[in-house]
């Protein structure tokens, strides 16, 4: 066989170790970083959740969230382990200023968009109508001809005995 006719085989299974040597080099470096947390690190998870660590275990870890606020996470969910500084200023703010939680935040965006010169437009009304209703609709802002209107009459009167057959059955 010929030699040159090889290279592709041999490159394409060079670059599939070369990837999953740095995989696996990431991999050890995750495990490494999971190992130097310790109660009262803080970190952050791999939702972006900010928390402390309160307790290691073998396969899980205990995190407070805020204070009196525990949850139980799998330690592969630790996406960093933060240095105190960090941990400070992002929870805390930029020059320990705290978030302002006061804020009221609308359940609708309604009262985000109007404004109190304008009064707010009527709502309007989405539902379907009663038959009866829709036909007497019909037949005052209809300017079809008679034959029409008679032809429709034929197929909702056909339609009415389809739903009577379907009920029955």
């Amino acid at each position: 066989m010929d030699p040159i006719a090889l290279l592709p085989f041999i490159v394409i299974i060079g670059a599939m170790f070369l990837m999953t040597r740095s995989a696996k080099k990431k991999q050890r470096q995750a495990m490494q970083m999971r190992d130097q947390m310790q109660p009262g690190t803080g970190i952050r998870t791999i939702g972006g959740m900010y928390a402390v660590v309160k307790e290691i275990r073998e396969d899980t870890v205990l995190l407070e969230i805020e204070p009196g606020t525990h949850a139980l996470f799998a330690k592969n969910a630790i996406g960093a382990v933060l240095t105190d500084e960090e941990f400070d200023r992002i929870t805390n703010g930029p020059e320990g200023e705290d978030f302002d939680v006061d804020t009221v935040v609308p359940d609708d965006a309604s009262s985000l968009t109007e404004s109190e010169e304008t009064p707010s437009e009527a709502k309007l009304d989405l539902g379907k109508k009663p038959a009866a209703d829709a036909g007497a609709d019909a037949a005052k802002g209809s300017e079809k001809p008679e034959a029409e209107a008679a032809e429709a009459d034929t197929a909702e009167a056909k339609d009415a005995k389809r739903d009577e057959d379907a009920d029955s059955k």
